[in-house]
């Protein structure tokens, strides 16, 4: 486990190979009933074939090209790591983002495995933080891997809390106590 500050740096990780494939089948399940009902309907309406099957072909062309290249391009650019100190993770193709989430910031850590992501064996890992820009998503994480970060964070989060006092609200009619003590959080 490190220790340390946060600082922005490029995670070391990459995703589970298994996200390449993930990536492709999502691509064919966009790309593939589009063209499919229109080359259908091509066939099935001949005086309207050709203004149907050409955007048929062209959904079709578009569809193998984003499945042949694109999801290993993801792939070379996605990478996370979880340290004792925080969550990193850099995601993006055309516009890169690199999220840092400080382990001090986490309200809650999720899993996710949609159909798809259990066909391949695959989870995201969704981390919710006090930020502004929303949740940090870790994808393509193999599932035990996925689990075991779930579990670790919640652990490393429940022990960074362990030292926070929580105030009892005040009673009806009481001002709140405001008076801060050493050890609270701020």
């Amino acid at each position: 486990m490190q220790t340390g500050t946060v600082r922005l740096r490029p995670p070391r990780n990459a995703l589970d190979r298994r996200a390449i494939t993930w990536w492709r089948a999502q691509g064919a399940l966009v790309f593939g009933p589009a063209a499919l009902v229109l080359a259908v309907l091509g066939l099935l309406i001949p005086p309207a074939a050709f203004w149907l099957l050409a955007p048929a072909a062209v959904i079709a062309l578009l569809g193998v090209a984003w499945c042949a290249f694109l999801p290993r391009w993801w792939f070379g650019l996605h990478r996370w790591e979880v340290t004792g100190t925080a969550v990193y993770v850099r995601s993006g193709f055309l516009w890169q983002e690199w999220r840092v989430a400080p382990l001090s910031r986490v309200q809650t850590v999720d899993t996710l495995r949609g159909p798809l992501q259990q066909r391949f064996g695959l989870a995201t890992v969704t981390v919710t933080t006090a930020s502004a820009r929303g949740a940090v998503k870790l994808r393509g994480l193999d599932a035990r891997i996925a689990a075991d970060i779930a579990e670790q964070l919640t652990e490393r989060t429940d022990t960074l809390l362990s030292g926070v006092r929580v105030a009892e609200p005040p009673a009806r009619g009481e001002a709140p106590d405001n008076t801060a003590t050493p050890g609270d959080a701020t």
